[in-house]
């Protein structure tokens, strides 16, 4: 059988890792309207701690919401690729067709991260890192094979979360690595203009989705049973209420009290810990409900990187010059926001509605740019092929 043929053995869909998918990319959509659009008027001063003063309640509560949207991208991104990924198991890492389409969604993220915020280090770009080390880390334990999988994606990303206490230690102005490429900087540390999504933290919670992504398919014949959402939830909670104490006890018990700014980091386990709750939430409908039949909804987690691009074109006029940020920038009262924001999700839901009807439109376009980048890559490819021959 020729290896291009993925594995003709069916995979469980887990519709509520698709639920979560689309969950994020329209708390996104309704992040950066209103970020873009609300007025500054009803916005809570910097002053002002948050949740302290009830005349801001609700764009604190928004506010809370929005600083999840990424946790949540990240986190799921994660779970999806690893989940894919290793349906493939039976193949060698070269032959194992999600290997191959996983460099190739590298590349273009990087491609259209840089497009839409040239020198700058955003989310796609940050998400490229994190399917580019997946991938090795997969390739690693293809080799090493009596360590499980899962382990090389915890002990990454836990690293990654731990490194951030040496990285938030460092002077305000100081850039790291000190005297490296700004480009490598703009990963790291660099400037605040330019550095969004930094390796360190955020990469963390693309490894601990992909710690979840192959604990799901390990045991994937659990899933959708009636308990298993439950070790969601459970889990959940405790890093919800418990992250701080947890953090300072392994600091005391494993390092004598002498890892002082490890309790500091509990903010990321605290996030982490509302996307677990939000997950088992999820989880628990797909048991209830069973199979849910295709709907928009779930259409619209197919499509996250084409919403993300026509998002940012439409919202910061990236490509075009001119977008709702310079017509409506920080204009709109609450109830012209929450109009607008409606209309705004609502044009992406029939966009997505219509995407085929669109692709169709578009094939005089997409066609040969895509056999243009399939060659482009297979002689890349092949390049490093001979070079490991």
């Amino acid at each position: 059988m020729s290896s291009n043929v993925i594995d003709s053995k069916p995979k469980t869909r887990l519709q509520f890792i698709d639920m979560t998918r689309s969950l994020a990319i329209l708390l996104m959509l309704e992040g950066h309207f209103v970020d873009i659009t609300l007025s500054d008027a009803f916005r809570r001063p910097d002053s002002i701690a948050i949740f302290t003063d009830n005349q801001y309640y609700f764009y604190d509560a928004w506010e809370y919401l929005r600083g999840l949207t990424a946790p949540i991208f990240l986190t799921i991104t994660g779970v999806v690729f690893v989940y894919l990924l290793v349906g493939n198991e039976g193949k060698k890492f070269s032959e194992n067709p999600r290997v191959i389409k996983g460099f190739k969604r590298v590349i273009e993220l990087f491609f259209w991260g840089y497009v839409l915020q040239f020198c700058s280090f955003h989310i796609l770009e940050c998400i490229a890192v994190g399917l580019f080390i997946i991938l090795l880390l997969y390739g690693l334990y293809k080799f090493v094979r009596f360590i499980p999988l899962w382990c090389y994606f915890f002990a990454v990303g836990t690293f990654i979360f731990l490194f951030d206490i040496y990285i938030e230690q460092l002077p305000a102005e100081t850039f790291w690595p000190v005297n490296a490429p700004f480009f490598i900087q703009n990963m790291l540390r660099g400037p605040a203009y330019l550095v969004r999504f930094p390796i360190f933290p955020w990469l963390g919670f693309t490894l601990y989705g992909a710690f979840i992504g192959s604990l799901l398919f390990q045991f994937k014949t659990h899933v959708l049973k009636f308990y298993f959402p439950f070790i969601f939830l459970i889990s959940g909670f405790i890093l919800f209420y418990f992250s701080y104490d947890i953090l300072n006890q392994i600091n005391l018990y494993f390092f004598n009290g002498k890892f002082e700014r490890l309790p500091y980091i509990e903010w990321l386990y605290f996030r982490f810990g509302i996307i677990l709750i939000i997950i088992g939430i999820l989880n628990l409908l797909n048991v209830i409900l069973g199979t849910i039949s295709n709907n928009i909804f779930l259409k619209v987690g197919q499509y996250t990187l084409t919403i993300f691009v026509v998002h940012f074109i439409i919202l910061y006029g990236r490509l075009t010059g001119i977008g709702i940020t310079n017509i409506l920038h920080h204009a709109l009262n609450p109830i012209q926001t929450f109009i607008g924001v409606t209309l705004f999700i609502a044009f992406f839901m029939y966009f997505i509605h219509r995407i085929d009807y669109v692709n169709k439109k578009m094939e005089f376009i997409a066609i040969p740019a895509r056999r243009f980048w399939d060659a482009a890559f297979e002689s890349i490819l092949e390049i490093f092929v001979k070079k490991k021959k």
